[in-house]
């Protein structure tokens, strides 16, 4: 195990060493540090290539600049194959226990583990460590699966963890690395880009297209087809495509069944109902169910699915009919959904509110339209809460570049400008 210390040094803020940390994240940083200087395990969690990597190591070379020592940090990537000698638990226990002796460690060692679930076995040590009062550990780990943290192991560590999704780039991380302001114009080159952190040091249309095509082939394979032993892959791909390409639009398993069976493919109501739920715990796409406003429930069957990024649109499956306003509804999800929030797709007698969200105490009404101009279409966006007899707020979200005044306490705000109220 010893050799294996100076094969990993270059990934490591040892000896004056400073690995790239990227754009710097400072909303996440802001959220880890509330919950730091104890032994709650701090868990990433969200798509490959959304920047849980750079955020760990940003956060490791803070602490560096705060006074922590180079050596008191152990940074690990299982998507190196530098760190193939580390496949399960006890060789993950072994190593940590090395480099302590070898790197003469005193007082407490910060141990980031990333895309943890490659580790054969990862929660028992990840929960030794955590609860080891004999010596000192505080863990950071990451991982490309929302189920990282469920069943089981939710009631191992119950109380003893924290859980963050990490996201592609927000509209105001968009515009801050790109260095423009927030404003219509920025806004709308958002919605026709993608937002993966990567995708922004390549400088042509046709090199971005192959990233993201690898992103999404890499997530199919690695976190779905392998992890789920996956028999018909195709199928996995082409309700991919469907989910993307019917994005905010009512869809339902059924739907994809009969939609599957037309073009005499031989498909079962379980098999896309897993299928859609893998593609799920991979961060591809999002579930937005059915609730009903005035029973206070959720309605099963139905939902709106959306995409984790929209470069998956812009870039792959630009040849489907897919307006702007599908665009702008996704991009709205996306943001609220940063925000923390629950979110659903409002239900009505006679029509629906595009989201219902919550979060504590608080809930929020949303419509989303490309403009209210038109008379008509304002009357039918903000006309859209007449029946809501609550008190909560309610929000109409455009592109219009001008401020609509409020309506019987119904807001209008434009689409770079919803953050504010969140």
């Amino acid at each position: 195990m010893k050799e294996n210390i100076a094969r990993i040094a270059k990934y490591n803020f040892w000896d004056g060493n400073r690995p790239e940390t990227g754009f710097l994240r400072a909303s996440y940083q802001e959220k880890i540090k509330k919950f730091s200087g104890n032994r709650l395990i701090k868990v990433l969690v969200g798509q490959r290539r959304s920047g849980k990597s750079y955020i760990l190591r940003q956060i490791i070379k803070t602490f560096i600049e705060s006074g922590i020592p180079e050596s008191n940090t152990l940074y690990i990537n299982k998507e190196f194959i530098e760190f193939d000698f580390i496949s399960d638990y006890k060789e993950l226990g072994e190593f940590v226990a090395t480099y302590k002796t070898e790197r003469k460690i005193t007082g407490k060692l910060f141990l980031f583990f990333d895309e943890v679930q490659q580790i054969e076995g990862w929660e028992r040590i990840v929960d030794s460590f955590a609860q080891n009062f004999a010596e000192q550990y505080e863990l950071f780990i990451s991982g490309s699966n929302s189920e990282l943290l469920s069943g089981e192991l939710a009631s191992l560590l119950s109380g003893r963890y924290i859980s963050l999704e990490v996201s592609p780039f927000s509209y105001s991380e968009y515009c801050l690395f790109l260095n423009i302001e927030q404003n219509r114009a920025s806004f709308l080159g958002y919605l026709q880009s993608g937002a993966l952190p990567e995708l922004f040091h390549l400088e042509d249309f046709e090199a971005q297209r192959q990233y993201v095509a690898a992103v999404k082939d890499t997530v199919l394979l690695r976190d779905i087809i392998y992890r789920y032993s996956i028999k018909d892959a195709r199928l996995l791909e082409d309700i991919f495509v469907f989910l993307v390409n019917n994005a905010a639009n009512l869809v339902s398993v059924s739907n994809l069944v009969n939609y599957f069976g037309s073009k005499n493919r031989k498909v079962n109501y379980e098999t896309i109902a897993h299928y859609i739920h893998y593609l799920e715990t991979a961060f591809l796409v999002h579930r937005a169910e059915r609730f009903n406003i005035k029973g206070k429930e959720i309605l099963s069957g139905t939902c709106k699915y959306y995409i984790n990024d929209l470069s998956f649109k812009n870039f792959l499956y630009t040849g489907y009919g897919y307006g702007l306003g599908f665009l702008l509804e996704n991009a709205v999800y996306l943001q609220i959904r940063a925000g923390g929030f629950e979110i659903y797709t409002g239900s009505l007698r006679n029509g629906e509110i595009d989201f219902v969200v919550r979060k504590s105490d608080r809930t929020l009404y949303f419509q989303v339209a490309v403009t209210v101009a038109d008379q008509p279409v304002y009357e039918r966006e903000f006309g859209a809460f007449r029946t809501i007899d609550d008190n909560y707020e309610k929000y109409v979200v455009t592109l219009d570049d001008i401020r609509f005044p409020s309506y019987r306490g119904i807001r209008h705000i434009r689409a770079w400008e919803l953050a504010g109220v969140l």
